[in-house]
C-alpha cells in the first residue's frame, strides 16, 4: 500500500518487467486521454521498450560480460543461449528501467548517442574505449550523410538486381524502324463534343 503514484522501480523489482510495461503504458496513455489526445499504444510501447532494453549483469557466469556492466538484454539473451548450448554457466542479470535521456545515451551507436546530449563525454568515452560504430541505425547514417538502412537502402536490397520479365503493353505494341528507334504511335482521338 502506498500513497500517490506507484514507484516504477518498485514495480520492476517486485512484479517484474511485464507488469511495469503495462503500468507505464496505462499511465502515459491516461495523461494523453485526459487531454483528449488519442495515441495508438504501439507508439508508446516503442518508447517504453527502449527504456527497458538494458540489463545489469550481476553474475557473468561463463560469458564475456563483466559484473555490473549494463548491456542490451537481447544481446545477453543471445549469448546466454550460446552458453546454454555449450553446457556453461549463463549470466545472471537484473532488469533496468532507464529514463528516456539515459536510454538515448546508452545507445549501441556512439554517434547516435553523441548527437543527443553530452557530446564531448560520449565521444571521449568512445575514443578511450576504442569503439567502432557499425552504422546500423537510421540516425547515425543520416548524421554522416549515408543512405539509411531502410527501404531501398536496406542492406538485403543493396545487391538486388532488377530483372525485367516481359514487355509492358505499350512496349509490345511499339515497332522499330530500320534504325532501331521506336516508331511514334498515333495518339488516340480526343473525345470532342459534337
Amino acid at each position: 500500500l502506498v500513497d500517490g503514484a506507484l514507484v516504477p522501480q518498485d514495480i520492476l523489482q517486485f512484479c517484474g518487467e511485464r507488469e511495469l510495461f503495462h503500468y507505464l503504458l496505462r499511465e502515459i496513455q491516461n495523461v494523453y486521454r485526459l487531454q483528449g489526445v488519442m495515441i495508438d499504444d504501439k507508439h508508446v510501447e516503442v518508447i517504453i521498450s527502449q527504456m527497458m532494453r538494458r540489463v545489469r549483469v550481476s553474475n557473468p557466469g561463463d560469458t564475456e560480460f563483466l559484473p555490473g556492466s549494463i548491456v542490451n538484454k537481447f544481446r545477453l539473451y543471445r549469448v546466454n543461449d550460446e552458453i546454454k548450448k555449450k553446457g556453461g554457466q549463463m549470466a545472471e542479470f537484473e532488469a533496468l528501467l532507464l529514463g528516456i535521456t539515459k536510454a538515448s545515451l546508452q545507445s549501441d551507436s556512439f554517434i547516435s548517442a553523441a548527437s543527443f546530449q553530452e557530446t564531448t563525454k560520449v565521444l571521449t568515452e568512445a575514443a578511450l574505449a576504442g569503439k567502432v560504430d557499425d552504422l546500423k541505425g537510421l540516425k547515425e547514417n543520416v548524421i554522416l550523410g549515408h543512405l539509411i538502412p531502410a527501404g531501398t537502402g536496406f542492406q538485403a536490397y543493396q545487391m538486388t538486381a532488377v530483372k525485367k520479365d516481359s514487355p509492358g503493353p505499350w512496349e509490345a505494341e511499339a515497332k522499330k524502324d530500320g534504325d532501331g528507334a521506336p516508331i511514334a504511335r498515333e495518339a488516340p482521338p480526343d473525345d470532342e463534343d459534337e
